[in-house]
């Protein structure tokens, strides 16, 4: 590292804060948007190395434990962070003047993003601590080394000072052998760092009290990493320099706001963080601090953080899910979002819609995102549940607050798509029957309707569909969508009537595939065959519920050959039965009329690929009968033979409708006859005796 660590230290031991304050705020501007992620780095120079071996078969490896060993120790800066971090930890337990803590805690937040130096940030004490100054708990933090004696400094400065002299020589032994050979690659000069297990109870206890071997660490000659620069999170508006945040925020909030960005930090990458933070009570003032937040007359800066803290608490920690939907979680974080949309009522269950009202500001989006994760976090577990009266009614009153998620537009369309795509992930995971809130809502001159109803989300949910079906990681951004539009058709008749008017419309033109072409309806069929079994289901169940799940219907609308994988599944292919209907579902008796277009061309569209093929030439034309026999006996022979060799395996269609092997089939038709010859044969007996 270029900045003077051990100079750091110095500073702290001798009390000079203003010292302190200038070096910190240097490492702070050098390494502000630095990440220690080392394992990706590590693999790819170790498949480097191979490669060239594998090449040039005549590298020489003099020492290959050393070489393995590298892969394993610490580097110097490593070290470096390690005894920094301890050092900070130590020193904002000793009543640290407030624009130097800011600082301090600054650091640590930086130092908190590498998993190899969480050891002293996961304590116990060094927890309670960030939680305190994070405004989260007034428990006082075990205070055993708040004021540590010249040795602890003085341990320090000894184990640098002796990593640097190594480090020195170490260089200068590599200088004389790179003079030697010019080839050798800068990127065989990094060492890399494998990532520990941040929740290593050995690693916790030992830092601050044990002093690394640095000869050992050093003996094979390890170099310090370039640090890896990250990209910078938009959600800072603001710089993260001292002079940008004076006047900005009160001294104590930005305090504030820098401790829970370390908690964050240590609580994302270290799973003993995760355990202690239940075992602390730390959940409890987190929770009160979030509901006190929502009746406060403005959010604060370090509000998002503290909704961001509550996110991966409650999704790294199931138990603690559950936990905070027990004690009335839902109810809290309905009036937190309640608060950040401003929402004013109309009726129960309607809240005011203006289309004059400014656009979703950036920072209330982003706090609205969080709510909506940790919504999701703690009712993904009731899609299937039947709720209580009371919890339909919480559950409704939410509803009512998201079809203001999906209606309203944030300041940047990208935002806009991540606060709807959020939306759909908590309405899918909310019981279907409280969704009708959504469709509850009166017309207005220029609403989308359907007989009658309200179609405004539903449209605006289509149209989200739309514009996920393009683009990358379908499976994570479609699925819930598709879930959605599903469920929501199966329940309600006038939603699936709307939809399937929009992305099934009647037959005209069947001289392509249903899957060529750029509709939506195009898009869909070709999901049908995806590699992904879950996305190609999703979507055929929506294609089968828009046809009112008939088989007949759907094979028209999709062709056989993108059909076979949900009959397949539901036991459909042998046509058993037109209609196989949901007990939920609400569907209508209307009929599907055929165009006058489809019927003329009805009779030669091949069902297979559900289009009007060209007429192939009869292959058999000109042959007698007799050549057809031998035709057919070759044909036979080969498919025969090809069975045998279990290079295919012939199936056929049982008595439910689903696939089975012909050699199971017949199997089971030869119990059965010779159960009827057996019941024919005691029927006869008995006839006889009579």
């Amino acid at each position: 590292m270029d900045v003077d660590l051990e100079g750091i230290i110095q500073c702290i031991k001798q009390g000079d804060e203003n010292g302190v304050q200038i070096r910190l705020q240097e490492f702070n501007k050098e390494y502000a948007q630095c990440f220690f992620f080392d394992a990706e780095e590590r693999d790819r120079r170790k498949q480097r190395k191979l490669e060239e071996f594998r090449k040039n078969k005549v590298r020489e490896y003099t020492n290959s434990d050393s070489d393995c060993d590298e892969y394993d120790q610490e580097d110097r800066g490593l070290i470096l962070r390690q005894n920094l971090t301890v050092v900070l930890v130590r020193f904002i337990r000793t009543g640290v003047k407030c624009h130097l803590l800011r600082v301090s805690l600054r650091t640590l937040r930086i130092l908190s993003r590498d998993k190899k130096v969480l050891g002293p940030l996961v304590t116990d004490s060094a927890l309670l601590t960030l939680a305190k100054l994070a405004g989260l708990s007034t428990t006082e933090a075990s205070d055993d080394s708040s004021d540590p004696d010249s040795d602890f400094y003085d341990n320090i400065i000894a184990s640098l000072a002796e990593a640097k002299v190594l480090h020195c020589r170490t260089d200068q032994d590599e200088g004389e052998a790179n003079d030697q050979n010019k080839e050798c690659s800068d990127e065989d000069a990094k060492s890399d760092i494998s990532i520990a297990n941040s929740g290593d109870l050995d690693s916790i206890s030992g830092f601050g009290s044990h002093r690394p071997s640095i000869n050992e660490m050093h003996s094979s000659g390890i170099h310090h990493k370039v640090l890896e620069r990250g990209r910078k999170d938009r959600r800072e508006s603001k710089m993260e320099g001292e002079e940008e945040e004076d006047g900005v925020v009160s001294g104590e909030e930005a305090q504030r706001k820098e401790a829970m960005k370390v908690l964050c930090n240590v609580v994302y990458n270290s799973t003993w963080a995760q355990e202690r933070f239940s075992a602390l009570r730390l959940m409890c003032g987190l929770r009160e601090r979030l509901s006190s937040g929502v009746s406060g007359s403005a959010p604060s800066s370090v509000h998002f953080y503290e909704l961001r803290l509550m996110f991966l608490i409650t999704a790294l920690r199931r138990e603690l899910s559950t936990q905070l939907q027990q004690e009335g979680g839902v109810s809290i974080f309905t009036a937190a979002l309640e608060s950040c949309l401003e929402v004013e009522w109309k009726e129960q269950y309607e809240c005011v819609l203006d289309p004059a009202a400014p656009a979703i500001s950036l920072e209330a989006s982003q706090r609205i995102i969080e709510i909506l994760k940790i919504l999701f976090n703690i009712t993904y577990s009731t899609h299937r549940q039947e709720p209580s009266e009371d919890d339909a009614a919480l559950y409704r009153h939410l509803v009512a607050i998201l079809r203001l998620c999906l209606l309203k537009k944030c300041l940047l369309p990208d935002d806009t798509d991540e606060l709807q795509g959020h939306t759909v992930n908590l309405l899918s995971a909310l019981p279907l029957q409280c969704l009708n809130v959504l469709l509850m809502v009166p017309l207005q001159p220029n609403s989308k309707q359907c007989q009658g109803v309200n179609m405004d989300c539903v449209h605006t949910l289509m149209l989200f569909m739309e514009r996920r079906l393009e683009g990358d990681k379908m499976k994570e951004k479609l699925t819930p969508v598709l879930n959605l539009l599903t469920e929501s058709c199966r329940g309600h008749r006038e939603t699936r009537h709307y939809i399937r008017k929009h992305i099934l419309p009647p037959l005209r033109d069947a001289s392509h595939k249903p899957e060529e072409g750029s509709t939506v309806k195009s898009r869909l069929i070709r999901l049908m065959t995806h590699m992904d079994t879950d996305l190609k289901h999703c979507a055929a169940d929506l294609i089968f519920v828009l046809c009112k799940e008939n088989v007949s219907r759907f094979v028209k609308y999709t062709g056989y050959g993108n059909a076979a994988g949900l009959l397949a599944t539901r036991g459909l292919l042998g046509g058993q039965g037109s209609r196989i209907v949901s007990s939920d579902a609400q569907y209508s008796s209307d009929s599907d009329s055929d165009t006058e277009e489809y019927r003329q061309v009805r009779d030669r569209i091949n069902p297979v690929t559900g289009r009007v093929e060209v007429e192939q030439p009869d292959p058999m034309e000109g042959m007698t009968e007799e050549e057809k026999d031998v035709e057919a006996q070759r044909l036979f022979m080969l498919f025969n033979k090809l069975s045998r060799d279990n290079i295919i395996q012939p199936m056929g269609v049982d008595a439910e409708g689903r696939l089975v092997p012909m050699s199971g089939m017949r199997e089971d038709s030869l119990t059965e006859e010779g159960k009827s010859g057996s019941e024919d044969d005691e029927e006869a007996e008995e006839g006889e005796k009579n």
